[in-house]
């Protein structure tokens, strides 16, 4: 298949679109600088330029669909422009051009209310009640993805939860960042459980979905992905702060503390924006004091895919990264 893949430039981006490619596909690259992602065709441009998305899909079999503001503040309009009204364009323009696989990339947070998540499903997203407009948009634009898929075109939605491995200038930089100055707590005891995805796991899962997209038991559902090996925050936060040379955090801070600092910088925030994202907001704080692990059954049936890279291995693989770079 010819494969459109948007935000290749980003860390699950560039990593979706090689393992695309590794697949035996031709990739095809959307995103507002270059890939650097070998043996594949960049095209520039953004979800907000409707000629620059129809140029994109021309000619694509198939589209897979990470390009999104990802962020924990800003402009609730942008988040609105590039991941709902962006996302509606891209539906639109592939399936004009006669895309036959439609891939949403999404987020477990599409779902996520502020309760704990035990061995949950998919769950349905909800715009009205998803927390901060990052979910909130992703939310409406899975449904509208979702609402697309039809004979001709097979839409699903893949929702990676807390992709993580070498390179990642996200979580991994963020969690190492605020380790090294100090300023990473943990909430209540660390102890809830929670799901992570190893980046290799991740894209594999990616080319299941693009692969068995068309399938009756597939198409038009969403699929939360994970390593499948739940561990509390604390060691998770530990080994990954032990894989990149810091302390581990060892101050504890009562999460209803937290969430009621994360409201309060928020707030401040929408008034005084930071030129990185706030030091605490009630959605992160309600990830990072409440369980959720997600029930991998259904995913691993239908996609037909498995993770290959343990939590364990990931570390390991993180570790060494590490201290290449040092």
């Amino acid at each position: 298949m010819k494969v459109l893949v948007t935000g290749a430039s980003g860390f699950l981006g560039q990593a979706t679109a090689a393992a695309v490619r590794d697949a035996g596909h031709e990739v095809r690259t959307f995103q507002r600088r270059p890939s650097g992602v070998a043996g594949v065709q960049d095209v520039a441009g953004t979800m907000t330029d409707l000629a620059a998305v129809a140029r994109a899909v021309e000619g694509v079999d198939a589209v897979v669909h990470l390009a999104a503001k990802v962020s924990l503040a800003g402009d609730p309009a942008d988040f609105v422009r590039v991941n709902v009204d962006g996302t509606r364009a891209l539906v639109d323009a592939a399936r004009r051009a006669g895309a036959r696989r439609f891939v949403f990339v999404s987020s477990p947070s599409v779902a996520h209310t502020g309760s704990s998540l035990v061995g949950a499903g998919a769950g349905v997203a909800e715009p009205q009640h998803a927390r901060g407009d990052y979910a909130r948009t992703k939310a409406a634009a899975e449904l509208l993805a979702l609402d697309a898929d039809a004979p001709g075109c097979a839409v699903v939605a893949v929702r990676p939860h807390l992709v993580w491995g070498p390179g990642d200038t996200q979580l991994i930089g963020r969690i190492v960042e605020r380790a090294r100055a100090g300023r990473l707590p943990l909430l209540d005891s660390g102890a809830a459980l929670i799901d992570t995805l190893y980046v290799d796991n991740a894209a594999s899962a990616m080319v299941a979905a693009l692969e068995h997209a068309a399938d009756d038991d597939v198409h038009g559902n969403a699929y939360v992905v994970t390593n499948g090996e739940p561990r509390p925050v604390a060691d998770l936060l530990a080994g990954i702060c032990a894989a990149s040379g810091v302390a581990a955090p060892r101050w504890h801070v009562p999460a209803a503390v937290a969430r009621v600092a994360g409201s309060l910088v928020e707030a401040v925030w929408r008034v005084r924006p930071g030129q990185d994202e706030p030091p605490m907001t009630r959605f992160l704080a309600e990830q990072l004091s409440t369980a959720h692990w997600f029930d991998q059954r259904r995913t691993r049936t239908d996609l037909q895919w498995a993770p290959s890279v343990s939590i364990d291995e990931g570390l390991a693989r993180l570790a060494d990264a590490a201290r290449v770079s040092r």
